[in-house]
């Protein structure tokens, strides 16, 4: 039996039939070919595959498509502008190096877009604990911490 909703995915309104044991994260990379997401532990653990909903970060695969009806779904595809040019946390990651084998990179970057809309984290420490629920086997952890203070820089975001 499918179901019908309607979500907003990077700013595109569409309507879509989903079973009712779709989760979001198969949606978008399935049904969406919205491949920056990443399947990693599809259990909640890695972080591989945070999106933003309604703003928030979640990890996709934890997450049932029929109950997100009606959301905003922000992937890492939907950062960059119009024209190309890198989202500011994009562009801090890049100058950073902040990723190796890239896997992580997207949750990691969709992660780090959501906590500076959540606006807790002041500090270096801060940030390494909200961000520990995204994994990076490659331990680009110091460069990931240093792209996200340089984007809360260029955001205004005073460090304490």
């Amino acid at each position: 039996m499918q179901h019908r909703i309607t979500l907003t995915i990077n700013g595109t309104r569409r309507q879509m039939e989903v079973a009712p044991w779709t989760t979001l994260l198969d949606l978008l990379r399935e049904e969406m070919e919205l491949t920056g997401t990443k399947k990693g532990c599809d259990h909640g653990q890695c972080g591989a595959c945070t999106v933003l909903l309604n703003g928030q970060r979640i990890n996709s695969c934890l997450a049932l498509a029929v109950t997100k009806d009606g959301a905003e779904v922000l992937t890492v595809e939907g950062l960059a502008a119009a024209d190309g040019t890198l989202h500011p946390m994009q562009a801090a990651f890049v100058e950073h190096d902040a990723f190796q084998c890239g896997y992580c990179t997207p949750g990691q970057i969709c992660s780090a877009v959501g906590l500076l809309k959540e606006g807790h984290a002041r500090s270096a420490e801060e940030i390494r604990e909200l961000m520990s629920g995204n994994l990076c086997r490659c331990g680009a952890y110091p460069n990931i911490v240093a792209a996200i203070e340089q984007a809360m820089q260029q955001a205004g975001v005073a460090a304490r």
